[in-house]
């Protein structure tokens, strides 16, 4: 039986890996990318942009994403992502407690207690509008 050689215990130094000019794949930026074609007026859920994506129980990681959404060059309408029964679930990441609220109202998609109105009316659905 060979003993495995143990890494950790090496004393060399990792070598760097080189840049080759070949951009690698960002999760978050492919959420970006759908998520900047969301219509104004309309809104669409975590797990949507996850089935999209291939990715269909992966809706968390997509909140993740719009977590970080702010830091993103070109902006990203994350107020148009809600949980899948229409909650504003991610209204705490916001700079106040109505923020996504009075976003979602300037986009003309009205709010109560939370909750989009007419949700299913207002859903637009990544995997039938980008041609799935």
């Amino acid at each position: 039986m060979r003993k495995s050689k143990n890494i950790a215990t090496k004393k060399t130094p990792l070598k760097r890996a080189a840049v080759t000019g070949v951009k690698e794949y960002s999760f978050f930026e492919d959420v970006y990318a759908v998520v900047r074609q969301i219509p104004k007026g309309y809104v669409t859920s975590y797990g949507a942009i996850a089935a999209y994506l291939g990715t269909k129980l992966s809706a968390r990681m997509v909140g993740w994403a719009m977590n970080a959404a702010h830091n993103a060059k070109p902006e990203v309408p994350a107020q148009r992502v809600v949980n899948r029964n229409g909650m504003l679930s991610g209204r705490h990441h916001f700079s106040t407690a109505t923020m996504m609220e009075e976003l979602l109202k300037k986009d003309g998609v009205h709010v109560k207690e939370d909750t989009v109105v007419d949700f299913k009316k207002k859903f637009w659905d990544p995997s039938i509008a980008l041609d799935f």
